[in-house]
């Protein structure tokens, strides 16, 4: 059985959020856009995908159960899972030793298939964890 006391939500996020849209508006930041790319790749996933900022970055629900982020440094881009712990990664990409928590740099070589693997795996378990 999932854990559903798990989901961490977040009642704001709404279809489409004007300030995750203006996080992406630095087109001189190349690892925003590199995130933006990824974030677009989030947002497919299916109709009940909402968004919002949440810690200054643009944050995935399904709903208001947050499953993916994206985020961006100086020397690299970042797409992180909330459950990511609880995910498969044949292909090693998740770093980060949380409880749940896991992320995959950019910036590199990056497995693109298994990472939107990754994408489509957290969005279909939050899903799965959500009371029907």
């Amino acid at each position: 059985m999932p854990d559903v006391d798990a989901l961490f939500r977040l009642p704001g996020a709404s279809r489409r959020d004007p300030e995750v849209e203006a996080w992406f508006f630095d087109l001189t930041d190349p690892f925003r856009l590199i995130a933006r790319e990824w974030f677009l790749r989030i947002r497919a996933c299916g109709p009940d995908v909402t968004e919002l900022l949440h810690d200054g970055r643009p944050t995935a629900c399904v709903g208001d159960a947050a499953f993916a982020y994206v985020n961006a440094f100086s020397r690299h881009a970042s797409v992180g899972f909330f459950h990511g712990a609880a995910l498969a990664d044949p292909a090693g990409l998740l770093e980060g030793s949380g409880k749940r928590m896991r992320h995959v740099k950019l910036g590199g070589d990056v497995d693109e298939v298994a990472l939107a693997d990754l994408i489509t795996a957290a969005y279909q378990d939050v899903r799965v964890r959500l009371p029907c």
